[in-house]
């Protein structure tokens, strides 16, 4: 049945074949002066049958075999278009895989950031178990009972990240009663590590989403606080420039390494201080680095190991979230 498709396929070489030799025969009938014979005229039929017959033979082999090896790298080509769709093949295929890579990847994160979660998330846990057995002090149970609290929230907006464009509403949001809604928020730790705040925030609207932007500020806070040692300090400033509205988070901690700096932002990484000073899953500058891009904010940071870390956030005033967003959504 193959060869019959085939010939099928092949119809138009057929038809050309029977057209040449009807032309031939006609021309040579044409010709008053040639004699025309029966016999001629077969034998020359049979011949061109012989011919078109090896002709597709020799073809339709060569089909068989461009289908048998149609997976090899340097397999021929018997026609254009076949080589068009072989090329369209490899392109599709070649998408396909890295498809299935950047899934898989995305799963070995999400493995990899979920391993980490459990193991951050024991510690307070273990940690309010040992008060069970003694004396409960108020404070550091509630201490606790937010860093909880906190390791909740970052698994929860890491899971709504992709979904994000489901999930906002941006309003002119006012930095000074947020910002200091965060500090109270951490009010404890201040506290317990005798970490002065230094604040110098006007008011300063920019639009983003509240609920979103209070994460984010939260996020760098946190890192501050768990970086900067007893007796340190951490200031927050706001400015205002002609092209934009900033956020200045500045603590006098450990610093990061400067090898460190350009890759912080990435996903699941923990850089030398999340190794050697305590456990870090490395989500957190990455969740507040791409829920400000799609708000149309980002993050820069400089920092000097043993002096200082500053981490800005850019409220550009030409940039419109709106249509930033909602050309994201088209897009996804």
């Amino acid at each position: 049945m193959r060869f019959w498709r085939f010939l099928k396929y092949e119809q138009s070489y057929l038809l050309l074949y029977a057209a040449s030799f009807l032309i031939a025969t006609a021309v040579f009938y044409m010709e008053s002066h040639m004699w025309w014979h029966w016999d001629s005229i077969g034998y020359a039929l049979i011949l061109h049958l012989l011919l078109v017959a090896g002709f597709f033979f020799h073809r339709y082999r060569k089909n068989v075999h461009a289908i048998r090896h149609m997976n090899d790298e340097d397999s021929e080509q018997l026609s254009l278009e076949a080589e068009a769709y072989h090329q369209a093949m490899e392109k599709m295929e070649k998408a396909h895989i890295r498809a299935l890579n950047e899934v898989q990847a995305k799963q070995n994160e999400y493995y990899n950031f979920i391993v980490s979660w459990f193991h951050e998330i024991k510690i307070p846990i273990s940690v309010m178990r040992l008060m069970r057995q003694t004396e409960v002090d108020a404070k550091s149970l509630e201490e606790e009972l937010s860093r909880v609290e906190h390791y909740v929230d970052q698994a929860l907006y890491y899971a709504k990240l992709d979904s994000f464009n489901q999930d906002y509403e941006l309003i002119n949001c006012d930095l000074e009663p947020l910002i200091k809604e965060v500090v109270k928020s951490h009010s404890r730790s201040f506290i317990s590590k005798k970490i002065r705040i230094s604040l110098d925030v006007e008011r300063a609207v920019v639009q983003s989403d509240s609920k979103w932007l209070q994460y984010i500020v939260h996020q760098l806070v946190t890192n501050s606080l768990k970086y900067t040692g007893n007796h340190g300090e951490v200031s927050i400033v706001t400015r205002v420039t002609p092209q934009e509205k900033l956020l200045v988070i500045r603590d006098n901690g450990i610093g990061i390494d400067r090898k460190d700096l350009p890759r912080i932002f990435n996903r699941g990484f923990t850089g030398t201080n999340g190794r050697t000073h305590m456990k870090s899953t490395g989500m957190g500058l990455y969740l507040a680095q791409e829920l400000s891009r799609k708000l149309g904010h980002y993050i820069t940071c400089t920092s000097e190991v043993g002096s200082f870390t500053e981490m800005v956030i850019h409220f550009p005033k030409n940039n419109d979230p709106y249509l930033n967003i909602l050309q994201q959504s088209q897009t996804q």
